[in-house]
């Protein structure tokens, strides 16, 4: 396959993979995250200015969430029909939580048992459920996928494949710029911040964030991460300090050497600030679980506070919560991890109540795929369609948005093995988020070139989740 050509990305690519080698600093490969961090500087000037505020909180549940033991049929005969199908992964109906919300398809639902604040949110108005959402490039019926006479996502039932389709928006192409990244390409001019990138990472690298001009800064849930062991006061970080000193203040003559030498310099700074303005804005109230999502969420949150000292007004912030490729221990491996969603996201949203801005802020989730309705005997396996949330004061909070078809093993959107074929694509999805963080329709159409595919207008709401006049 031929790579992309693209001056800036192989510049930058040369610089982060031979830039240390070039100036004889392999002490400062740990800065490599950071450093990304000048690509703010190559801006994409399209967009306006605009003096509101826009966050979206894009949540990985990496592995691929067995999400049909988060969302659950809890009216008798779909119950039944959940039941049947999934054996000995099914939940008791008895200890479903209800959720108040306009019949699907005449039936009922609910949360799994240790979500209660996953239900409180939804039923006050504040989530919504996306259901049997996946990657999709062109709709399919079950006939059609048995024919094998439509496109199909590359690398269907691929964690690699599938992961990387969530993350650039694009299923039936192997791209490298995330749906993020390329949104930011496009609106990062409108932020007085032009050292830090309005993408900001709780897990280093990642797709989702990769525009053609910006990628992410990375953050720990402690603060910047800066040059690893950087300014530890103690004499062989001392020493070792003044030898990085020595490294930024050489003048060198070679464009390579000067232009990495400036992006450290840059992403020092850049940490400096960040750094500065996070601790200028005291603790939050709301008081965090010491789990390690919600210990990232109050890092966001905290971001999200310095945001007016920091002069944005447009932020994207990517989480990766892995851990969900439950093929054994499936419901043990649950009952560990979906308290620990449910509890981050509660306290996300008070916080950002707390600050005045959950109407700004639109958290939602992605996964590789959702999994095999059938159980392989302790688990489940890859499979395709699954549940999503999307938390928000912009959210129409309360319901179940799209197809959440009856789970029989014969239905017509069930492939064998308990394979669900999405009824609602991940384009239409993300399409909807990008809309709402205000991306023209004919931008959101370059971004997402397969929403003509399920709509004939880019420009509206597809699956109606978003309050568009929010």
């Amino acid at each position: 396959m031929t790579p992309e050509r693209n001056p800036g990305i192989s510049r930058r690519k040369f610089i982060a993979t031979t830039g240390c080698a070039a100036i004889g600093a392999t002490t400062l490969l740990s800065s490599l995250i950071n450093m990304k961090a000048v690509a703010a500087a190559a801006l994409d000037k399209r967009a306006g200015s605009s003096d509101d505020y826009k966050a979206m909180v894009c949540i990985l549940l990496a592995g691929g969430s067995d999400s049909h033991n988060m969302l659950v049929p809890r009216s008798n005969e779909a119950w039944q029909q959940y039941s049947l199908t999934r054996a000995n992964l099914a939940l008791p109906q008895s200890q479903i939580l209800q959720l108040n919300h306009t019949p699907l398809n005449g039936h009922s639902y609910g949360v799994h048992p240790l979500m209660p604040e996953v239900r409180d949110l939804f039923n006050s108005g504040k989530l919504s459920f996306i259901s049997n959402v996946g990657t999709l490039v062109e709709p399919i019926t079950k006939q059609q996928y048995l024919n094998n006479n439509k496109k199909l996502p590359l690398g269907l039932f691929s964690h690699s494949d599938q992961v990387k389709h969530w993350q650039t928006g694009r299923p039936g192409e192997r791209k490298s710029y995330g749906w993020g990244g390329r949104i930011a390409d496009l609106v990062q001019s409108q932020n007085q911040n032009d050292l830090i990138s309005m993408n900001i990472s709780l897990d280093g690298s990642n797709q989702f964030q990769m525009g053609e001009h910006n990628v992410e800064f990375s953050l720990r849930p402690t603060g910047t991460s800066g040059i690893n062991g950087y300014g530890t006061n103690n004499i062989y970080h001392n020493l070792r300090d003044a030898a990085i000193n020595n490294i930024l203040d050489k003048d060198y003559q070679d464009i390579y050497e000067k232009t990495y030498i400036s992006t450290l310099k840059n992403a020092k700074e850049g940490s400096g600030v960040l750094q500065n303005a996070i601790d200028a804005q005291g603790e939050l109230a709301t008081n965090f679980s010491n789990t390690a999502l919600s210990q990232k969420l109050k890092m966001v949150a905290k971001v999200i506070k310095a945001r007016e000292s920091l002069g944005f007004s447009r932020q994207t912030f990517f989480v990766n919560f892995a851990g969900w490729d439950h093929h054994d221990d499936t419901l043990d491996s649950q009952l560990a991890m979906l308290p620990e969603l449910s509890q981050g996201l509660a306290e996300f949203n008070q916080a950002l109540e707390e600050m005045g801005v959950s109407t700004n802020v639109t958290t939602f989730t992605i996964s590789d795929f959702g999994r095999t309705l059938t159980s392989n005997g302790n688990g489940s396996d890859h499979a395709w369609g699954g549940n999503m949330l999307v938390m928000g004061g912009s959210v129409n909070g309360g319901e179940i948005y799209g197809d959440y078809p009856l789970l029989n093993i014969s239905n017509e959107w069930m492939l064998p093995r308990g394979v669900l074929i999405p009824t609602t694509s991940s384009t239409e999805y993300m399409s909807e988020l990008a809309l709402w963080f205000g991306i023209s329709p004919g931008d959101v159409a370059d971004i997402f070139p397969d929403i003509t595919n399920f709509t004939s207008n880019p420009g509206a709401y597809p699956i109606g989740f978003m309050n568009p006049g929010i």
